[in-house]
């Protein structure tokens, strides 16, 4: 699905909403990581069964966050780019949308300049995804651990309002 046709579905965060179809209709390739302002996609890993959502340490945003990150060339579709982050950076092999393959969070968000990349934002597109092989977390880099978080300790964990809010929103798909 394009991400136009997933905005189209989508009504929530209209400033960042409306930001990323100009976004979209003013750049042929809007994952571009040289852009200012360009697309990521991510996700909220969870396990149903236990209720638990996985938090990853970012350390260029010094915070427990979601999953996820930037296009490989080529690639267009969100949801391929939050699985395919989602595999590398936890090593679960059998992720899948949950409940659905819908947006969960539309979030323009800022991140730090670091050595010779300048401050920008990521026009990130988040999802969520389902496993059922928790234990098989295993970490990407040894900089980067993962935490299996009840959501109300993810929610403590977590200082950033927007990922806070995405956070209450998986609390609502889990208790449904």
């Amino acid at each position: 699905m394009t991400v136009n046709a997933m905005l189209a579905q989508y009504g929530a965060e209209d400033h960042d909403v409306a930001r990323v179809r100009r976004l979209l209709a003013a750049e042929p390739d809007p994952w571009r990581r040289d852009l200012p302002l360009h697309l990521t996609a991510s996700a909220f890993v969870v396990h149903p069964a236990t209720r638990r959502v996985l938090l990853r340490w970012h350390e260029r945003q010094q915070a427990w966050l979601q999953v996820g990150g930037h296009g490989d060339p080529g690639e267009r579709d969100p949801l391929a780019v939050a699985l395919r982050e989602g595999r590398e950076e936890t090593g679960l092999p059998d992720l899948t949308p949950w409940p659905d393959d819908s947006l969960l969070q539309v979030a323009v968000v800022p991140v730090p300049a670091k050595g010779a990349e300048p401050a920008h934002e990521h026009a990130d597109l988040r999802f969520v995804l389902a496993t059922t092989q928790p234990d098989a977390i295993r970490p990407e880099k040894p900089e980067a651990p993962l935490r299996w978080l009840p959501v109300d300790e993810a929610l403590e964990a977590t200082g950033e309002a927007n990922v806070r809010e995405a956070l209450s929103r998986v609390r609502r798909l889990l208790d449904a």
